[in-house]
C-alpha cells in the first residue's frame, strides 16, 4: 500500500476520532471506547473498500454497512459526515431531543444509515438478511457487519452464523471488533468467547486474523475476502479500546460514558497534534 493511502487513511481516522469525542462531548453521554477502536476500519471501508453515494443514500448498487454495535455510532456518524452524508455540524447535537442523530442508528432519519441497530446481536441477523437479499437479486454489492467482541455472547449472533453459512453467502464480511473489554470488564473475565477462529470455522466461515490498526494488514484482509467463494468471512479484528486518545486506551471504563470539559481538551489536543504530524508541521 502506497504510503500516500496509509497517511490519508490515518487523516480519515484521526478525524473520525475527533467526530467522537466531540459529539460524546457534547452529548454528555454515549460511548466513546468502542467507537474509536472502529475507526481505522471504518476509515478503510470507506475510503477504500465500499461503494456508496452521499448524494444518493439509497442507490441499489452500493454496498451496505450494518454497525451491528449500535451503540458505538459515533464513529458511524463522524465518517459519514466526513463523506458528505449530513453537516458535520450535526455531530455536536448528538442525542439532543429532536436532532438528526440519536443514540442508537436510525435507517428511517439518518442518510447513510443501511440498519437501525441497538439490540446486540440482530444487526448480524440483519445484514445476513441482506446478504440473502442480494443473492436473490443476483446483485453485485456486498455487506459488511460490525460487531463487537462482547457481543457474541448473543445467541442470536450464532444462529445468525449458521444461517450464513448454510447459505454459502460469500458477499458477507462480518468484522469483529476484537478489542477484548466490554461495559463490565474483560470479555475474557466476563465471558471467554476465545478460541474465536476455531468457533466460526466450526460454523464454516472463512476466518481471518488482522490486526484492525493495521492497513496494509487490513487491505489484505479484505482483498482475501472478496475472493472467497461459497461462505462468509469474518475478520477477527485485534483493536484497542479508546484508540487514538491515550487515557482512554485499554480502559474499558470508557466503555460508556463521556469526557468532562478537561478530558475533552485533552483529548482534542492530543488528536489535533496527530493532524499536525500527518501534515507534517
Amino acid at each position: 500500500m502506497e504510503t500516500q493511502t496509509i497517511k490519508q487513511l490515518q487523516k480519515t481516522a484521526n478525524l473520525v476520532r475527533q467526530g467522537v469525542i466531540e459529539g460524546t462531548f457534547c452529548a454528555k453521554s454515549g460511548h466513546p471506547g468502542g467507537s474509536l477502536s472502529i475507526a481505522d476500519t471504518l476509515a478503510y471501508l470507506y475510503e477504500i473498500q465500499m461503494r456508496f453515494d452521499p448524494k444518493n443514500p439509497h442507490w441499489e448498487e452500493r454496498d451496505r454497512l450494518v454497525l451491528s454495535k449500535g451503540h458505538t455510532c459515533p464513529a458511524l456518524y463522524s465518517i459519514l459526515a466526513a463523506k458528505g452524508f449530513f453537516a458535520w455540524e450535526e455531530l455536536t447535537h448528538l442525542r439532543h431531543v429532536g436532532a438528526l442523530l440519536q443514540g442508537h442508528p436510525d435507517m428511517k432519519h439518518i442518510p447513510g444509515v443501511d440498519m437501525s441497530t441497538g439490540s446486540l446481536g440482530q444487526g448480524i441477523s440483519a445484514a445476513v438478511g441482506m446478504a440473502l437479499a442480494g443473492r436473490l437479486k443476483k446483485a453485485d454489492w456486498r455487506v459488511y457487519a460490525i460487531l463487537g467482541d462482547g457481543e457474541l455472547e448473543e445467541g442470536q449472533v450464532w444462529e445468525a452464523a449458521m444461517f450464513a453459512a448454510h447459505h454459502k453467502l460469500d458477499k458477507l464480511i462480518a468484522v469483529v471488533d476484537n478489542n477484548g473489554l466490554q461495559i463490565d470488564g474483560a470479555t475474557a473475565d466476563v465471558m471467554p468467547s476465545e478460541p474465536l477462529d476455531q468457533k466460526f470455522e466450526a460454523f464454516n466461515w472463512n476466518v481471518i486474523r488482522v490486526d484492525g490498526h493495521d492497513y496494509a494488514a487490513l487491505a489484505e484482509a479484505f482483498a482475501a475476502a472478496a475472493a472467497c467463494k461459497g461462505k462468509p468471512t469474518v475478520l477477527l479484528a485485534r483493536t484497542v479500546k479508546g484508540k487514538g486518545v491515550s487515557f482512554m486506551e485499554g480502559d474499558y471504563g470508557w466503555h460508556g460514558k463521556a469526557p468532562n470539559a478537561e478530558q475533552y481538551e485533552k483529548a482534542r489536543a492530543e488528536l489535533s497534534a496527530r493532524v499536525a504530524e500527518l501534515e507534517g508541521k
